[in-house]
């Protein structure tokens, strides 16, 4: 599966507004109120709702809407936003969801 820049943009625009639908919106806020500023409860609890809603919008894009599905898009989205800026800035709105403020080295980063 390949995708171009004005595509991925378009799938991580998706996926914002995905999660900002009320239903998804609630349950990442009471997901992220059970697991407070925990970080293993964070991935526990919030984490499994972003993917799972990743999931399904990359799935009307051609990806598998699996696990497999969701590395190969990440791997995509790592690699284009080493290029572009707007990539990258949605990218890291979509992992503000599940990470709480830190400051990450994102050259080692291993997580979309």
């Amino acid at each position: 599966m390949n995708i171009n820049n004005e595509t991925a943009k378009q799938v991580l625009i998706d996926i914002i507004r995905t999660v900002n639908q009320p239903e998804n919106s609630k349950k990442l806020s009471e997901a992220k109120a059970s697991a407070g500023k925990e970080m293993l409860l964070m991935m526990q609890h919030v984490f499994p709702l972003v993917m799972q809603l990743q999931t399904d919008v990359i799935k009307s894009y051609g990806f598998s809407g699996n696990r497999e599905g969701l590395v190969q898009f990440s791997q995509l989205i790592r690699e284009m936003e080493r290029d572009d800026v707007e990539i990258a800035r949605l990218r890291s709105q979509i992992r503000a969801i599940y990470l709480p403020p830190i400051a990450i080295n994102t050259t080692n980063d291993i997580l979309i």
